[in-house]
């Protein structure tokens, strides 16, 4: 906001730095592992829905997005049948939406994905401008729990008052460790928070260095694989609202935003897809998880059941579901000062986004 002084910018922009540099070479080491990587063969008879690109030409267009922890969204179309864009995709890996962040401020990639929490810190950091929150996915809250290892003696949230807690900083993690906490009536000084990435914070567990981990995903995944045992989960403290993000200056382009309500499209389809084929998108999601294929088809029927992949225009209630978001961190302390987030969003693709909402198939 132009309520913050230059000086702030500079330090927030200056502490950014390694991460954004880190992230960009990242980046680049990642693409090139996915293209060497084997890809999953479609299901035979899947068809291939009709572009909804309409007359722009993307032949001359390159999308770089952003995907965490593992090749979903890539797989998921070629599964569907609906890889065949007009224009072509450049996938990259990273271990959280604030990563993807990190990695949109840097020019990296053109579309990131992430929940509500990344792109609060990006904005703080980046300032007005700086980004757009162009659309809302609705989608599951299940795989993002506080977890401890296999013989623990803590059996609460309660009975993590002055213990290890490895977290994962500026992402739902953060965020729903500290509102488990004050359910359970301590503050966030009471733990000793460790912020880790997914991966470090799933190993410090396993190996004894914290006694407890609010992580999400594949590390909550490996970690019950390991024995680990569920002290809260986050189904009725998150909303469930993923958002997709960009920069003015790809909004601004016609082709690659032609590109983005194209890709939108074939996403939602790709989901009808995968509830409609469970199984075979749960052998799927069981080799990239490296989980049992029967427990990998629980967890997706379990989390579509629970709220279905969606997408849907940008609203007043998902913008405020944010704010309410970071007014906790505001609250905690973990943001100095309050803004609008509302500044930071867009409605330049509300219409194309809402024919995709007409695309919907229920479960």
């Amino acid at each position: 906001m132009k309520r913050r002084t230059l000086a702030r910018r500079l330090a927030a922009a200056l502490g950014l730095t390694l991460l954004l540099t880190a992230c960009s070479q990242s980046t680049n080491a990642q693409s090139s592992e996915q293209q060497s990587t084997a890809a999953v063969s479609p299901v035979a008879g899947a068809s291939a829905a009709p572009s909804a690109a309409g007359d722009n030409d993307l032949t001359g267009v390159t999308l770089k997005i952003g995907e965490t922890g593992w090749k979903q969204q890539q797989l998921l179309l070629g599964q569907a049948g609906l890889a065949d864009t007009p224009y072509k995709t450049d996938f990259s890996l990273f271990q959280g939406g604030n990563l993807q962040l990190e990695a949109l401020g840097a020019g990296a990639i053109d579309l990131a994905s992430a929940s509500e929490i990344p792109p609060i810190f990006a904005a703080k950091s980046g300032g007005p401008g700086s980004l757009n929150i162009i659309a809302v996915r609705e989608g599951n809250t299940l795989t993002q729990e506080v977890v401890v290892p296999e013989g623990s003696a803590i059996t609460d949230v309660a009975g993590l008052k002055g213990k290890k807690v490895a977290y994962v900083q500026n992402t739902t993690a953060h965020y729903f460790l500290y509102k488990a906490l004050q359910e359970a009536g301590l503050k966030w000084t009471d733990i000793e928070a460790v912020p880790l990435s997914t991966s470090d914070g799933l190993a410090a567990l396993l190996s004894g260095q914290v006694e407890a981990l609010a992580s999400y995903g594949n590390a909550i995944i490996s970690a019950h694989a390991k024995g680990a045992t569920t002290l809260v989960d986050a189904r009725d403290i998150l909303s469930g609202n993923f958002l997709y993000i960009t920069v003015p200056s790809v909004v601004n382009d016609p082709a690659k935003k032609a590109a983005i309500a194209d890709y939108f499209s074939r996403l939602q389809r790709a989901f009808n897809w995968s509830r409609a084929n469970a199984d075979t998108w749960a052998a799927v999601v069981a080799q990239q998880t490296k989980q049992p294929v029967e427990q990998a088809k629980k967890t997706f029927v379990d989390g579509e059941a629970q709220r279905p992949s969606k997408f849907v225009p940008t609203s007043p209630e998902a913008i405020a579901s944010q704010q309410d978001v970071l007014d906790t961190f505001v609250e905690a302390g973990i943001i100095d000062k309050a803004f609008d987030i509302g500044d930071y969003w867009s409605t330049a693709f509300d219409a194309d986004l809402e024919k995709i909402a007409g695309e919907y198939v229920a479960p």
